[in-house]
């Protein structure tokens, strides 16, 4: 997918984070701002960045292409200005820079290679020790149909009772392990956590429609609440050719609508990225920039 200049996902994130002081002013300063202080819908959108000439749209994430590089350093460029970008082993192979595009054998799964089904909303990597702050998604090429949905925190709980809150912030749920970490491996429970952490006023949230249970009956009641919540009050976006989308992961869950792809080298092609403020916390599990955890048994 790189040329020969970069030799691995290290000298590549290295030229994106020289090339990120290049980037126009109202792009860096927008991200900042983003940074320094969320808006309360976790969301940043940026329009009409350059994407030049595409080949066809992969029929798989991993398969190679033809296309330059630059969207790659592109989005990278732009996540040089968050943070560090990672990969997770199990993500396409651990690249820092993953293409997102519709696998007829996934149609029908919860995973983002998915088309058939309506994407539930989740915490990206909610059952992760070492899951990213920000989710970057470019899109190379869109698809009428196919919404990209985000549901905050903040929109979501001030439809709650306060009582259901309080439950929230107490360690009564658990989440399972998405199916793409396992290889093979038994899924099992994580240890129990709060969904929310940090201060009534500015909580942060970790939640998976799919993969989070409670732990009794009302933490379960509760869970459920809450995503009627999130589903009741979300709001979403169309993504076009040069749109970038990020997203706070601890302050939005995220989701896709359905749609029908043509496989026929236009379907949608989103390429994405993960982000961590803190590398340092993943060294022991970690090789170079990719996060190496296993999951199961």
């Amino acid at each position: 997918m790189y040329s020969d200049l970069f030799t691995d996902d290290e000298a590549l994130v290295r030229f994106a984070t020289d090339q990120s002081a290049r980037l126009p002013s109202g792009i860096r300063d927008r991200v900042a701002q983003f940074r320094a202080d969320a808006h309360p819908s976790g969301c940043l959108l940026l329009r009409g960045l350059p994407i030049g000439k595409l080949p066809r749209t992969p029929s798989a994430p991993t398969e190679p292409t033809n296309k330059s590089n630059a969207t790659e350093l592109l989005l990278l460029s732009v996540a040089a200005l968050l943070g560090d970008a990672v990969g997770y082993q199990p993500e396409h192979g651990g690249d820092v820079v993953q293409n997102i595009v519709p696998v007829k054998e996934s149609s029908g799964r919860q995973t983002s290679t998915s088309s058939k089904v309506n994407l539930m909303f989740h915490t990206e990597a909610a059952f992760h020790p070492h899951r990213p702050k920000y989710l970057l998604l470019l899109c190379l090429r869109g698809d009428p149909q196919a919404r990209t949905t985000v549901a905050s925190v903040q929109a979501a709980l001030a439809h709650l009772d306060p009582s259901v809150i309080e439950v929230l912030f107490e360690p009564r749920f658990r989440c399972a392990v998405d199916e793409s970490y396992l290889h093979g491996r038994s899924n099992t429970l994580g240890a129990p956590i709060a969904v929310l952490s940090g201060t009534f006023a500015n909580p942060s949230m970790v939640f998976d429609e799919d993969l989070m249970v409670g732990i009794d009956e009302e933490a379960e009641r509760v869970l459920h609440l809450l995503g009627q919540a999130l589903s009741a009050h979300h709001d979403g976006v169309v993504l076009e050719s040069g749109d970038l989308v990020i997203i706070d992961n601890d302050m939005v869950v995220h989701g896709r609508s359905p749609f029908t792809p043509r496989f026929n080298g236009l379907d949608r092609w989103l390429q994405r990225a993960f982000v961590v403020t803190d590398l340092a916390m993943s060294a022991g599990e970690r090789t170079g920039r990719m996060i190496t955890t296993v999951f199961g048994v």
